[in-house]
C-alpha cells in the first residue's frame, strides 16, 4: 500500500479533536499583565542605565573637556554673558548649567586666563568641591540619556511593534559607548539625543505634518545649539521634512492612480476621465494639481523645519545674553575665502559664527592621531568607522548590520530607510573629513541610529528572528556589564576586550583624565611613601588628590627610581625621553585600564 493511502481520510462521522476552552477572564487577565510588562521593562532598563552612569559619574574626575563646559555654564549663569568656549553653542552647557545651579559653587568672574585655565580654577582653587560640582554638573546630561531612550523606544516601537522597541531600548540602554559619554557633562550625547529625536519627529510628521514638523525643526535647532558639527543634520532633517509633507498628502482617486491608468482593463468598464490610452486631458489637468500641491507642500514643510531650527538657536543665545554681546577670553581667528563667506551668510548671532571660525582654525591645527599602535600627524579618513569597529559590541554591529539590511529589502520598512540609514551615513561622513581623530564620541550618533534600526530586524515576526535578536541582546548586556564601572576604554571581544583598548586607540576612547581619583586611592592602598614619577594627561590637579609626584620627563633616566605612572594616551605617543624610560621599567598593573604603572 502506498504511503500516501495509509493516511487518515476525514468523514462527517470522523470526531473532531476538542479545542481547548480558554476562559474569557483568562484572555483578559493576560492582556492585562501584558499591558503591565512592557512599561516594566522599560523601567528596568532606564534603571541599570542610570545606575551605572550615576555609578561612573561618581567615581570618574574630570576629564579633558569637562571643566571647560562646567565653567562656561557657570559664568551663563552669574555673569550673563558670551565669553568662553564659544566654538561650541551655549544650549549643552546650559543643560549642565541646570545642575551647577544646585550646586551653588563660588565662582570668581575677575579670574582672566584661557578656558581650561578658568574650568581648572573653579573646581580646585576656588573652595569648591570638585567631587560634588561634578556630580551635580553630570546629573542632567544623564537625565538627557534616559530621556533619548524614551525616543529609542517609541522610534523602534513605531517602526516594527512593541517587541522591537524593547529590543532597541536594551541596545541603548546597555551601549557602552553610550553610557560613558552619557554620564558626563560634555555635548556629544545631547547632540545625538536632539538629532535623533528630529528625525523621529520629522518620521511621524508622515501622518500629522503640522504637529510634528514644526517640532522636528526645534529639535535639530536644538541639536546645531549644542554642537556645530550637527550642522549638516538641517539639510538632511529638512529633505526628511519634504518627504514626511509629500507623503502626508492622500494620494489621487483610485480612478487617477498611474497603476489603474497604465493597464487596460478590458474585464471592467472604464471610470470615467480614463482611456485605455491614457488619462484624458481632464484627469491630467487633476494629477497636475495634486503633485503641485504635494510639491508645495514639501517644500513649505523643509522651509518650517530650517526657520525654526535658526529661531532656536537665536533663543538660546537670547537665554544667556539678551543683548548678545560678545566679548571673547581668547582672540577668534579670521577664516577667508569660500568658507569665510559662507560663514558670513549664516542666519545666526555673531557669537555663533565666531564658533564656526574658531572650528575652523582648530581644523587647521596639526592633530595627532593613534590608530592599531600606529602614531601619526594629521587625520585618517577611516579613522572613525574602524574606531566604531573596535568600541562598539559585536551584537549590535551585527543587529545594526541586519537591521540595515531588512530595513531596504522589505517593502512594508523601505518608507523608513532615509530617516534610519541617511541622517547617521551624513553626520558620520562630515566626521571623517575633520582633522582630529580623537574618539569614537565625534560619531555617537551611530551607536543611538544604529540601536533604533537593529531593532527593524523582529518585524518578520518569525520565530529565528526573535531568537537570533533575544540571544545577541543578551550578548551585548552580558559584554556592557563585564566592563563596569570603566566604560570609556570599552572594546568588544573581537580586539581582545577593555584590558587592550588603550593597544589600539587613545585619547577619549582609552583615557581622558577620569581616572585620576583611582589612581590617588590606588597609590594611598599599595605604595604609601613611595616616590612615584607621573606623566599625566587630563584636566584634573594631581596635588588636590594628595597625589605628590614628579614629571620624569625633567631629568635624567638614571634618576628615576620608583613608581613610573604614565596616562595610556600618552604610553600611546611616547617617544625619546619617555618611551626609553617606558623601555627600561617593569610593568606592575593599571587603573581604570587608563593609566599604567611601572616600576623601576
Amino acid at each position: 500500500m502506498m504511503a500516501h493511502e495509509q493516511q487518515p481520510v476525514l468523514t462527517s462521522e470522523t470526531p473532531a479533536r476538542p479545542v481547548r476552552q480558554v476562559p474569557a477572564g483568562r484572555y483578559a487577565r493576560l492582556r492585562r499583565h501584558r499591558r503591565w510588562l512592557v512599561p516594566l521593562l522599560v523601567v528596568l532598563l532606564l534603571a541599570q542605565m542610570a545606575a551605572a552612569m550615576v555609578t561612573t559619574a561618581v567615581q570618574q574626575t574630570p576629564t579633558i573637556d569637562e571643566p571647560v563646559y562646567v565653567a562656561t555654564a557657570t559664568d551663563y549663569l552669574r555673569e550673563h554673558r558670551l565669553r568662553y568656549n564659544p566654538e561650541h553653542p551655549p544650549l549643552g552647557k546650559l543643560l549642565i548649567a541646570a545642575g551647577v545651579a544646585v550646586a551653588d559653587p563660588h565662582y570668581d568672574p575677575s579670574y582672566t586666563g584661557s578656558q581650561g585655565q578658568v574650568g581648572r580654577h573653579l573646581l580646585y582653587a576656588s573652595g569648591n568641591d570638585p567631587w560634588r560640582l561634578m556630580l551635580w554638573a553630570r546629573l542632567p546630561v544623564i537625565a538627557l540619556t534616559l530621556l533619548c531612550g524614551l525616543v529609542v523606544f517609541a522610534f523602534a516601537r513605531d517602526l516594527a511593534g512593541t517587541a522591537a522597541g524593547s529590543a532597541a531600548l536594551a541596545l541603548y540602554a546597555f551601549s557602552p559607548d553610550v553610557i560613558a559619554h552619557g554620564s558626563l557633562a560634555t555635548l556629544d550625547l545631547p547632540a545625538a539625543a536632539s538629532v535623533l529625536t528630529s528625525v523621529w519627529l520629522a518620521w511621524r510628521a508622515r501622518r500629522r505634518p503640522v504637529l510634528y514638523l514644526p517640532l522636528a525643526g526645534a529639535a535639530v535647532g536644538a541639536a546645531v545649539a549644542t554642537k556645530m558639527s550637527a550642522l549638516p543634520a538641517v539639510p538632511v532633517v529638512m529633505g526628511l521634512a519634504a518627504v514626511s509633507a509629500w507623503t502626508a498628502h492622500r494620494p489621487p482617486p483610485p480612478f487617477l492612480s498611474r497603476p489603474f491608468l497604465s493597464r487596460p482593463f478590458l474585464s471592467r468598464p472604464l471610470p470615467s476621465g480614463a482611456s485605455p490610452s491614457g488619462p484624458s486631458p481632464s484627469a491630467r489637468a487633476v494629477l497636475r494639481r495634486l503633485a503641485g500641491r504635494r510639491a508645495v507642500g514639501a517644500l513649505v514643510g523643509a522651509v518650517v523645519v530650517a526657520v525654526v531650527a535658526v529661531v532656536v538657536v537665536w533663543a538660546v543665545y537670547l537665554a544667556v545674553d539678551p543683548r548678545l554681546r560678545f566679548l571673547p577670553a581668547e582672540p577668534v581667528p579670521a577664516v577667508h575665502g569660500l568658507r569665510g563667506r559662507l560663514v558670513e551668510l549664516l542666519p545666526v548671532p555673531r557669537a555663533y559664527r565666531a564658533g564656526v571660525r574658531v572650528q575652523f582654525g582648530l581644523e587647521d591645527l596639526p592633530w595627532q592621531g593613534y590608530l592599531f599602535g600606529h602614531l601619526y600627524t594629521g587625520s585618517l579618513w577611516y579613522y572613525l568607522p574602524a574606531a566604531l569597529l573596535v568600541k562598539t559590541p559585536l551584537g549590535l554591529l551585527a543587529l545594526g548590520a541586519a537591521g540595515a539590511v531588512a530595513v531596504v529589502a522589505r517593502r512594508r520598512l523601505r518608507p523608513a530607510a532615509p530617516y534610519l540609514l541617511l541622517p547617521p551615513a551624513v553626520l558620520l561622513a562630515a566626521a571623517m573629513t575633520g582633522s582630529r581623530d580623537f574618539g569614537t564620541r565625534y560619531a555617537l550618533f551611530v551607536p543611538v541610529f544604529c540601536a533604533v534600526t537593529a531593532a527593524c530586524l523582529l518585524t518578520p515576526r518569525r520565530r529565528w528572528a526573535g531568537l537570533l535578536t533575544g540571544a545577541l541582546v543578551l550578548w551585548v548586556a552580558v559584554s556592557s556589564v563585564r566592563t563596569f564601572p570603566y566604560y570609556l576604554p570599552y572594546a568588544n571581544e573581537a580586539f581582545g576586550g577593555p584590558a587592550h583598548t588603550h593597544r589600539l586607540l587613545h585619547d577619549s576612547n582609552v583615557d581622558w583624565g577620569q581616572d585620576l581619583g583611582r589612581l590617588a586611592d590606588r597609590l594611598r592602598e599599595r605604595y604609601p611613601g613611595e616616590r612615584v614619577w607621573l606623566v599625566y594627561k587630563g584636566s584634573g590637579v594631581p596635588s588636590y588628590y594628595g597625589i605628590r609626584a614628579a614629571d620624569p620627563r625633567t631629568v635624567p633616566p638614571d634618576r628615576v627610581h620608583g613608581l613610573l605612572v604614565v596616562s595610556d594616551s600618552s604610553v600611546a605617543k611616547a617617544r625619546g625621553r619617555l618611551a626609553e624610560l617606558i623601555a627600561t621599567s617593569r610593568p606592575v598593573g593599571s587603573v581604570g585600564r587608563s593609566i599604567s604603572l611601572y616600576q623601576r
